[in-house]
C-alpha cells in the first residue's frame, strides 16, 4: 500500500511549477496548482487504499457514526461549513491524527483513548479541519520546489506508515528531509499556528470547551520528554513548540469560560475501543474494577458488558447491560449491544425486535440499520432484509456496506443475477473495475434475470468498461 501511495503523491510533485513572483501569500491559494477537485481525487485514492486494503482501518459503523457526528458538528462551525469532509478511525495505539487531501481526516484509536475529555478530542479534529479549510497541502504544492514536494509526499506517507511500522515511517521522513527540510519545517510551523487559531475558533463555535486544546497539546508535549527520539507520531508530523502552547493559552484566556460535559457516547466509544485493545479476560478484570467504584458511570458498566460478551459470558453481560440502562438514557450504543447479546444467545428474532424499536427511536443511525438488516438475515427473513437494504442502497449509492448487505440478502434468496449486480457495486466503490465487470458478467450468465434486469446489466457493463478504458488512457498519458 505504501508504495502505491508514494507513487500517487509523487504524481502531484511532478506538476508544472509557478514562477516565484506568482506565489501566493499564506492563506491565499488562488494561484495554487492543486485544484480542489484534484485534492479530492487524490484523497479518494488514498482512502480507498486505507479502507479496503489496510487491516488497520477500523471497520466499525458505530464508532464511525460517532466520529462523523463529532466531526460534522465542528465543520458546521468552521470557516468552510459546506465543504465535503469524511472522518474515519485507524486501529492503532499510537497518538496520531492526520488530514489527507480533499477533506479526509483520520484519527488513531490511541488518540481517542488518550483524550481525557470530548473537548480534547474535538480540539484535535478542529485543528485538522483547519488544515483542510485553509488548503495547506495545496499551498505547499504551489509554493515548494519539486524536491520539497517529494519531501511532502514522504511526510504524508510517513503519517500513514507510522501506525504499523515505525521503521518505515522514520525511513520515509529521513528520505524526504534531504534538501529543503529546514525551510519546509519553518513553513509548516506557520501552518500549525494558523490551524491552532482557526481550530480554537471552530471549537468555540461548536460549543466545546476551548481549554481542551492547550491542555491536550501541553500533555502531549510533557509526554514527549519521555520518548527521546521516538516521540508520538502526532508530534513528528505536527511540530509542537512552547511558543505555540503559550499562544494557545493566551487566546483561550481571552475567550468566554465554558464548562462542557462529555456526551455519554464519548464514554461508550472509549470503552468499546478499550475492550477491543486487550484480551477479553484482561478487559473483564479492568472494567469490573472500574464498575465496582462508587463513582462508576454508565460507560464503565457498558465496557464491562462488552468485555463479558467478548469473553462469552452472555448472562453476566446481560446483567451488566441492565446496570447501564439504569444509569443512562436510551442510546444507539446500548440498543446495539442488547441486540448483539441476543444474537450471541442465538435469539435472532429477539435481536430484530430490539433493533426495530431502536431504529424507530434513532432513525439517523446507520449502524443500527446495518445491524437490523444483518439480524433479519440471521432470523431467516431475507426478503425483508433485501427490500430494506436495496431501498437504502439506492438512496445512498456510495455505501459499500449497504451494497454488501444487498448482495448477502439476494444470495440468501437465491437470486444470483441480483446478487452479482450488488457485488459489482461493492467492487466499484472499492476502485476495482475489472472485478466489478467480472461480477456483471456472472450476473449476465446467472440465468434468473428478466429482460429489464439484463438490460440494466448490459448498460452498467458498457459504462464501467468505458471508465476502465479512460483510466488506462490516463495512466499511459501520465507515464
Amino acid at each position: 500500500m505504501i508504495k502505491r501511495l508514494f507513487i500517487l503523491l509523487l504524481c502531484v510533485a511532478m506538476m508544472p511549477r509557478l514562477n516565484a513572483a506568482d506565489l501566493p501569500d499564506l492563506g491565499d491559494v488562488a494561484a495554487s496548482e492543486l485544484s480542489p477537485l484534484a485534492e479530492r481525487r487524490i484523497g479518494e485514492s488514498i482512502i480507498r487504499e486505507i479502507r479496503f486494503r489496510d487491516a488497520a482501518y477500523l471497520d466499525d459503523a458505530e464508532i464511525e457514526d460517532y466520529i462523523d457526528r463529532l466531526g460534522r458538528r465542528l465543520v458546521t462551525a468552521s470557516a468552510a461549513p459546506y465543504q465535503e469532509f469524511d472522518f474515519f478511525v485507524i486501529r492503532d495505539a499510537t497518538l496520531n491524527a492526520f488530514a489527507l487531501p480533499g477533506g479526509f481526516i483520520g484519527v488513531h484509536s490511541g488518540l481517542i483513548l488518550a483524550a481525557e475529555s470530548e473537548s480534547e478530542l474535538a480540539s484535535v479534529l478542529g485543528h485538522e479541519i483547519a488544515h483542510v479549510t485553509q488548503r495547506h497541502i495545496a499551498q505547499l504544492v504551489g509554493k515548494q520546489s519539486q524536491s520539497s514536494m517529494v519531501m511532502l509526499a514522504s511526510l504524508l506517507v510517513a503519517v500513514l506508515a507510522a501506525r504499523s511500522n515505525s521503521q518505515i515511517s522514520e525511513a520515509a521522513i529521513a528520505a524526504g528531509q534531504a534538501g529543503a527540510i529546514q525551510s519546509q519545517l519553518g513553513y509548516t510551523r506557520d501552518f500549525e499556528r494558523e490551524a491552532d487559531r482557526l481550530g480554537l475558533q471552530t471549537l468555540e463555535g461548536a460549543g466545546y470547551d476551548v481549554r481542551g486544546m492547550p491542555s491536550f497539546f501541553e500533555r502531549l508535549q510533557r509526554a514527549s520528554r519521555f520518548y527521546e527520539n521516538n516521540a508520538p507520531s502526532y508530534l513528528r508530523t505536527h511540530p509542537l513548540t512552547g511558543e505555540r502552547i503559550s499562544d494557545m493559552g493566551n487566546r483561550v484566556a481571552q475567550m468566554r469560560y465554558r464548562q462542557v460535559p462529555d456526551s455519554q457516547d464519548f464514554g461508550f466509544v472509549r470503552a468499546k475501543l478499550r475492550v477491543t485493545a486487550v484480551a477479553p479476560l484482561d478487559a473483564v478484570r479492568e472494567f469490573q474494577s472500574r464498575a465496582a467504584k462508587p463513582e462508576a458511570d454508565a460507560a464503565a458498566h457498558y465496557g464491562l458488558a462488552r468485555a463479558l460478551l467478548a469473553a462469552g459470558r452472555i448472562d453476566e453481560a446481560t446483567k451488566a447491560l441492565d446496570a447501564v440502562r439504569r444509569r443512562a438514557p436510551a442510546s444507539p450504543f446500548i440498543e446495539s449491544l442488547a441486540a448483539e447479546l441476543r444474537l450471541a444467545a442465538r435469539e435472532p428474532a429477539a435481536a430484530v425486535k430490539v433493533l426495530e424499536a431502536a431504529q424507530t427511536r434513532f432513525p439517523d443511525s446507520r449502524a443500527l440499520r446495518y445491524a437490523l438488516i444483518d439480524a433479519l438475515l440471521q432470523a431467516g427473513r431475507a426478503d425483508e432484509a433485501a427490500a430494506m437494504a436495496r431501498a437504502d442502497a439506492l438512496r445512498r449509492t456510495d455505501d459499500d456496506r449497504m451494497w454488501t448487505l444487498v448482495a448477502r440478502s439476494e444470495a440468501a434468496l437465491g437470486r444470483r443475477t441480483a446478487q452479482h449486480r450488488a457485488q459489482a457495486e461493492v467492487y466499484v466503490l472499492q476502485g476495482s473495475l475489472p472485478a466489478a465487470i467480472e461480477q456483471l458478467d456472472l450476473a449476465r450468465r446467472a440465468g434468473d434475470g428478466d429482460f429489464y434486469e439484463l438490460s440494466a446489466v448490459d448498460a452498467r457493463v458498457r459504462e464501467l468498461k468505458a471508465e476502465e478504458r479512460q483510466r488506462r488512457l490516463d495512466r499511459r498519458e501520465g507515464n
